[in-house]
């Protein structure tokens, strides 16, 4: 399932935001190399936008719990329909009914 992430970061100490610079993109390779993480798009000195690919929204979740604790940064989260995986449940729900 497709979730568009977008983060915000906390600024609760200007060393907190430096420090979340500079450990962030490191952490975020191992979810792409994994495949979790699709796509990766930097809002300079805003957090990021990115689209991640997972099982679940509590998967989800639990790699946003884990951010949390590592950077300060708030995390929006919306589900993204995959059209083309749509498309082929309802041709199969209509399929059924005939």
């Amino acid at each position: 399932m497709l979730f568009l992430v977008i983060s915000n970061p906390r600024a609760e100490r200007p060393s907190d935001v430096a420090k979340a610079r500079q450990g962030f993109w490191p952490w975020m390779a191992g979810y792409q190399s994994q495949g979790i993480c699709k796509h990766i798009y930097p809002r300079v000195g805003r957090g990021v936008v990115a689209i991640f690919d997972v099982e679940s929204n509590e998967v989800l979740h639990r790699i946003l719990n884990e951010w949390a604790d590592i950077i300060p940064a708030q995390f929006e989260t919306y589900p993204l329909v995959d059209l083309a995986a749509t498309k082929a449940v309802l041709a199969a729900q209509v399929a059924a009914k005939d």
